[in-house]
């Protein structure tokens, strides 16, 4: 396994131990059970696997050659990388609900079963002999000239690993014969990997048939001979070997694992919502979803999934997927059972999950839904239970979805005339509100009618004539009852403007729907997005001053955008090494700008005004990050000239992944989006936006590294090179090296002089006059002052005043209620209620710490806000973020926080005071807060306070 025992997981790299070069995992059928009470999830996922054409192994652990002293050290370490210490200790917990087992628990016999239950916790077992019986024992008698097929796996309890009898499915004898066998350079003898050759390679024409019998298969029994797989967990991968087989051609190519997930596992958050709600969603963290499920994590390993998902019936299930689950009962009306899939091939880390007490937001939301309601109009319907399980026969004949459980409507008419299926009343068709929505010709040089795919087979939206004319695609929004009245005037309102700007922009919808959930106060970003979801943080709703308009959705219009444009850059398109993030965020964030102001039907002019208003504060945070960062974590290209490298069996690790640092940096967001801005100077917006469009028709499908992108455009663009801009040169001066190139400088100080700036400069002015006037003034003469007139603000120009008003030392006490009463700041959006937050910390104004604590308590710990920085910790000399000055000052516990985490900062500060009233403030809101907090957030901030 290449394994590393020095690796620290608080400090270091994320290991990718799959061994995607020897066998690929093609299908995942997933089979799940949500369980509140234990905070777990629980059944089986199927794998149907394909070796890989040349693959070879050696004779320890099957993961390719070791050579000179790597040899050496991995002979060494071997016992220790697959030692026993922490094999498949399975936790005690409490049996599930009564009826509500998985497809897997119901298929295995009577005395399987027990032992099944045994195993998933019922306590009547202790760990050790757990461990010993199903684990340690078997693996041991296992020879290291076995292959061992390896997939990425944290904080699981695996209880079974099986073969499963793809045979005794009767219909896969219909299909046609096939040549992968022979393509792939082999010949299988074996009928179990015969079969799923054939499935595999099925042309994407028949993928409805396709998953059909990927279900099918699914529910087979085991081979006959009844054995389990050996295999052995240690902490980062799950490896499964079968007695005599030596190579991957020889491996079962249909496995199933029957597993059961942890509550601390760090792929999944169990959490209260905002009504109090229990809920349960991936979290999108650093190691992504293999505390979900096994599976295999280096993006190339591009697969297709289904999953059935059983939950209490009052919940909501959503997830990846190209249709529109319509629940159905599972004999039992207190659970409901959803139905998911997607066939365009994409990485494990982009699966996602959310089950909770959500509700829909309609056009029309009733004026009182009280705490509890459980109105299915807002949940979807539940369809009436079957008369039990369906045969094969009934599964292969039908043709609307992967089985009856997916229920089907009729078509329903889009805004722009295009047909697509779901189910009645739930997807909104939008036309939008203003017929007259006039879009900025971005086509340019593109034909979008002439689409070459150069990925491999699967439905693809590109090549349809129907999905090019398609502005806004289906569509609907979740949250809890408590926030549907703010997310329907905000994310309701704004995401059919968005959706048809993007399309403006970019083309063609990669995904043929989309879902918007508001998830929980503790998620750790404005956002994330997903194959057909997109997760929005509550901090995006809130945004209430009278007269606000337009400027109080411009936070939630823009992280809209931002969501929208990962849909290209980032989903459809994906980096193929994990280091180089800029592919993704960098692009998000400088496409958000342009998407936004088309959203918005700015002019040309207040587009600009507003792009380079928003420069400057993007400058202004990434100037701060780097001075006050690692050099190494600085880099968009970590691993430079061997990015994408990979072992001899496809092992990797992704740098810093596991740093604790890195999670609050923002420099692949900002310093990528400066490149990109740095590029389009070069070849103009316009210009640069329709290549944008080019190269997407090109790549879509596919995985790229950065010199896919700036090889293709420095073709486009030939006089580049000519003028000097070379690949080699790109790289010294943006990839491969820390710090901030010369033209930001430059550029830099243009935007300093924009007119919104300029605006912003004035008011500063206002402000600092108004608080030397007031410095030592009693109450009565200060009524006595001339009103002073202030200019209205922008939400980003209000970001801009605080910012630079935080730069001075000191304001007069009259000076913070006049700001607060001036701009209405405490009902602001939350960047800048963060700012005005960080005020009210430093002049320690008593009379709104209540502000603080709303904060705090409503948007905690959000990672892609961007405070200045604060610095290092213990009793040490530390300059003051804000005054510039030098002082011994006792900061406790806080880290180098130009980390950009809004909320982190924020305790620090409450904190590195050593007032009193404020250390207080910061214990309560972390009490109030701490269990829904973000476990890497919580982390830092405990040790702040405590």
């Amino acid at each position: 396994m290449e394994p590393n025992e020095d690796l620290n997981p608080d400090t270091d790299d994320l290991p990718l131990r799959a061994n995607t070069n020897h066998i690929l995992v093609r299908h995942y059928v997933l089979d799940l059970s949500v369980h509140f009470e234990r905070k777990v999830i629980s059944g089986s996922i199927v794998l149907f696997l394909e070796p890989c054409s040349g693959s070879k192994t050696n004779a320890k652990g099957g993961i390719g050659p070791a050579i000179g002293n790597e040899a050496k050290d991995a002979e060494m370490s071997q016992e220790s990388a697959y030692g026993f210490h922490d094999v498949d200790i399975i936790e005690d917990g409490t049996k599930g609900p009564k009826n509500t087992l998985t497809s897997t628990e119901k298929m295995i016999g009577v005395g399987e079963r027990d032992e099944f239950q045994t195993l998933l916790g019922d306590g009547s077992k202790t760990a050790a002999e757990t461990k010993s019986l199903h684990s340690s024992h078997l693996w041991q008698t296992t020879s290291d000239c076995e292959f061992t097929f390896v997939l990425d796996c944290c904080d699981l309890d695996v209880s079974k690993i099986e073969e499963v009898d793809v045979t005794s499915v009767s219909a896969m004898s219909s299909l046609p014969s096939g040549h992968t066998s022979e393509r792939l350079g082999f010949s299988s003898v074996n009928p179990q990997a015969a079969f799923i050759e054939k499935l595999i390679s099925l042309p994407s024409s028949q993928w409805r048939q396709k998953n059909q019998l990927f279900l099918l298969c699914s529910h087979a029994p085991s081979t006959k001979d009844g054995s389990s797989l050996h295999f052995h967990r240690d902490r980062w991968s799950l490896q499964i070997r079968k007695t005599g087989v030596t190579s991957p051609q020889e491996f079962p190519r249909t496995v199933r694992i029957c597993y059961e997930t942890r509550p601390t596992g760090g792929s999944v958050r169990w959490i209260n919502d905002q009504d109090g709600r229990v809920c349960v969603y991936t979290a999108g963290s650093p190691i992504n979803n293999r505390a979900l499920f096994p599976c295999q994590e280096p993006p190339v390993a591009m697969s297709t999934w289904q999953a059935s998902v059983r939950a209490p019936s009052e919940c909501l299930a959503l997830m990846s997927g190209e249709e529109q689950a319509v629940p159905t009962e599972d004999g039992d009306t207190r659970f409901s059972v959803w139905n998911y899939f997607v066939t365009m091939p994409m990485p494990a880390s982009t699966f996602t999950l959310a089950v909770g007490h959500w509700c829909q937001v309609t056009a029309e939301i009733p004026s009182a839904l009280e705490p509890g309601v459980k109105d299915r109009t807002y949940c979807g319907m539940t369809a009436k239970p079957g008369s039990g399980e369906q045969t094969e026969a009934e599964l292969v004949s039908e043709t609307g979805g992967l089985s009856s459980k997916v229920i089907k409507g009729s078509p329903l008419q889009t805004g722009s005339g295009d047909q697509t299926t779901c189910s009645d009343s739930t997807l909104v068709y939008a036309s939008l509100e203003d017929e007259e929505f006039s879009e900025t010709d971005y086509s340019g040089m593109v034909d979008d009618s002439r689409v070459s795919c150069s990925h491999g087979d699967y439905p693809c939206r590109f090549t349809e004539q129907s999905s090019r004319s398609q502005r806004v695609i289906p569509y609907r929004v979740f949250g809890p009852i408590g926030l549907l009245q703010q997310a329907q005037m905000r994310v309701f309102k704004l995401l059919p403007r968005c959706l048809a700007a993007a399309h403006a922009v970019l083309g063609v919808h990669p995904f043929s729907r989309l879902d918007v959930l508001i998830v929980p106060a503790g998620f750790s970003s404005l956002g994330m997005a997903s194959p057909h979801i997109i997760f929005l943080s509550q901090s995006v709703l809130y945004a209430d001053g009278p007269g606000s308009g337009e400027n109080g959705l411009s936070l939630c219009g823009s992280r809209i955008c931002h969501e929208i444009a990962h849909s290209w850059f980032g989903l459809v398109i994906g980096a193929r090494d994990w280091t180089e993030e800029w592919i993704s965020e960098g692009f998000a964030t400088y496409l958000e700008d342009i998407i936004w102001a088309q959203a918005q039907q700015l002019s040309v002019q207040e587009t600009t005004e507003q792009s380079e208003l928003k420069a400057l504060l993007r400058w202004r945070r990434l100037s701060d990050e780097l001075q006050n960062s690692e050099e190494e974590l600085q880099i968009l290209r970590p691993n430079m000239d061997n990015t994408g490298q990979v072992s001899e069996s496809g092992s990797s690790t992704v740098k810093h992944a596991l740093n604790p640092d890195k999670t609050f940096m923002q420099v692949h967001y900002l310093k990528g989006y400066f490149l990109l801005r740095f590029l389009a100077s070069q070849v103009g917006e316009q210009q640069f936006i329709s290549f944008f469009r080019l190269f997407v028709n090109k790549y879509h499908g596919q995985l790229i590294l950065s010199q896919d992108f700036l090889v293709m455009l420095l073709i486009t663009f030939p006089h580049m090179a000519r003028e000097g801009l070379t690949l080699s040169a790109i790289y010294a001066d943006w990839l491969d090296r820390p710090g901030i190139p010369e033209w930001l400088y430059e550029r830099s100080a243009v935007w300093s002089q924009s007119r919104l700036v300029e605006e912003v400069k004035a008011e500063v002015v206002k402000w600092i006059l108004f608080s030397q006037s007031h410095q030592g003034k009693g109450r009565k003469r200060r009524r006595t002052e001339p009103k002073v007139n202030y200019k209205e603000l922008t939400s980003e120009q209000l970001v801009m005043l605080l910012e630079l008003l935080l730069e001075e030392s000191k304001l007069s006490t009259a000076t913070m209620p006049a700001l607060k009463k001036t701009y209405n700041l405490q009902s602001q959006d939350a960047e800048v209620r963060h700012r005005w937050c960080e005020l009210v910390v430093k002049h320690g104004y008593g009379q709104a710490y209540g502000d603080v604590e709303h904060f705090l308590v409503h948007d905690q710990v959000n990672t892609h806000f961007f405070p200045p920085p604060f610095y290092t910790m213990k009793t040490t000399p530390v300059t003051c973020c804000f005054t510039k000055k030098t002082e011994e000052i006792k900061v406790h516990g806080c880290r180098v926080c130009a980390f950009q985490a809004m909320g982190v900062y924020l305790y620090g500060e409450l904190m590195v005071h050593e007032d009193p009233g404020q250390q207080a403030l910061a214990r309560r809101c972390l009490s109030l807060v701490q269990e829904e907090m973000d476990q890497s957030a919580r982390r830092v901030v405990t040790e702040m306070i405590l």
